[in-house]
């Protein structure tokens, strides 16, 4: 990862790390199930889990791959609902 760095840290429950001037990681609980993380940041700022904006872009892609098979009007018209007349 050019121009990234990753620091590893070891936390217990209740402590925190700070991101630049405006955003804390507080470890919320250790369970045997997981970690709670609670994240206070602006809320101009995303926060998403790393799977979600997999899972987006990757329907994304298809939709682009759809997109060049179809119509942009068929694939408009099919997430309305309405059938294509078309067809």
């Amino acid at each position: 990862m050019e121009g990234r760095r990753m620091l590893v840290l070891t936390r217990r429950a209740n402590e925190s790390i700070v991101i630049g001037d405006d955003i804390t990681v507080t470890i919320l609980a250790v369970t045997p199930s997981g970690v709670r993380v609670g994240i206070d940041a602006p809320r101009d700022k995303r926060i998403n889990r790393a799977e979600i904006v997999l899972a987006v872009t990757d329907a994304n892609k298809e939709a682009v791959q759809t997109s060049s098979d179809e119509s942009a009007e068929a694939l408009l018209l099919s997430a309305l609902g309405r059938p294509n007349p078309t067809n």
